[in-house]
């Protein structure tokens, strides 16, 4: 299974739902629309045979007009064709639909998206924090808060020969 024959049939399938392809790195990537990643997801898995979820992970670029993003990466194992599907999200609702009835993997993996990102997956048989404390009002792995305490006095150019 080549590259050109996954993105047209996908294409063919989910019109206007593909937002960009990546051919570049090491794998394909498809950059695709929040409300098709379930319906792609299930076509990759049940037509072209991508049936393990290898990962799932949150990203958060602050400075996009969709900050938030959820990666998935799928393996079709008979062919040994891997392939990556990025969706963008707003911060104000950032929703997506779960895979875990796809992908029952899917679940703690979502669980600990959440947990860092904050992204809600909708339908998510339980989705709760994991490693977080349940009261904790922030989401640690988002790009909200800057890298070093600014009052701190040790950490002055002076001490790095800066």
């Amino acid at each position: 299974m080549e590259n050109d024959s996954i993105i047209n049939i996908i294409k063919e399938n989910f019109i206007n739902q593909v937002i960009s392809v990546d051919e570049g790195s090491d794998m394909l990537t498809l950059s695709i629309e929040k409300n098709a990643v379930y319906n792609i997801i299930a076509f990759l898995k049940n037509e072209l045979g991508f049936n393990f979820l290898t990962d799932l992970c949150g990203i958060h670029y602050p400075d996009q007009k969709l900050p938030l993003g959820v990666i998935y990466h799928l393996h079709n194992m008979i062919e040994n064709k891997r392939l990556r599907l990025k969706t963008f999200i707003s911060v104000d609702e950032p929703k997506i639909k779960s895979c875990v009835d796809i992908f029952s993997c899917a679940n703690w993996m979502e669980r600990e998206t959440f947990d860092f990102y904050g992204i809600i997956f909708e339908n998510h048989p339980n989705l709760k924090r994991i490693l977080n404390v349940e009261y904790m009002d922030y989401f640690p792995m988002r790009k909200e808060y800057p890298l070093e305490d600014a009052t701190r006095k040790d950490k002055e150019d002076i001490f790095f020969g800066r």
